[in-house]
This record gives structure tokens, C-alpha cells and sequence, in this order.
């Protein structure tokens, strides 16, 4: 298993739009990916899991994926959530 942790950059914070974006970069990969803040960790391919964290731009978030594609997960997940 490999984590980051990554400071979001989304520009409108998580509506719908950004976070499916987001979902639909997690399920590109066989691995198992992870978003974590604070207290609550959900799948990142789950639209509801994504929306119920409530991240907004500035605040930190843990991902983790394990699997096959794991390097290669975070880094579209980093890049998405931090650079858009």
C-alpha cells in the first residue's frame, strides 16, 4: 500500500462535477484507492463516499491505493486533485 497526502486544488471546491471527475479518474485503475480526511476514509470510486468527506480547496487529504496500479493511481489522483 502507498500514501500521499495532497492539499486540495480544485478550483470550485467538491460539487458534483469535480468530485465524478475525480471518481471516474479512480476507476481507471485495479487498485483499490482510498481518500482519507480526518476521521473518515472512503473509497475513491464512490460518488457518495467522495461527497460525503466534504473536502474544500486548502484542506489536506490522505490517499492510499494497493494494488497492481498503485503508482500509477496516486499519481493521476495527486495530479487531479492537486493541480486542477
Amino acid at each position: 500500500m502507498t500514501t500521499r497526502d495532497v492539499t486540495i486544488q480544485l478550483k470550485k471546491g467538491v460539487e458534483v462535477s469535480p468530485v465524478a471527475k475525480c471518481v471516474q479518474v479512480a476507476s481507471q485503475f485495479k487498485s483499490k484507492i482510498y481518500v482519507e480526511r480526518e476521521t473518515k476514509k472512503v473509497n475513491a470510486k464512490s460518488i457518495m463516499g467522495m461527497m460525503a468527506l466534504g473536502i474544500v480547496p486548502g484542506q489536506t487529504v490522505k490517499i492510499s491505493a494497493e494494488g497492481e496500479d498503485e503508482a500509477q493511481a496516486l499519481d493521476s489522483i495527486e495530479k487531479y486533485l492537486g493541480n486542477q
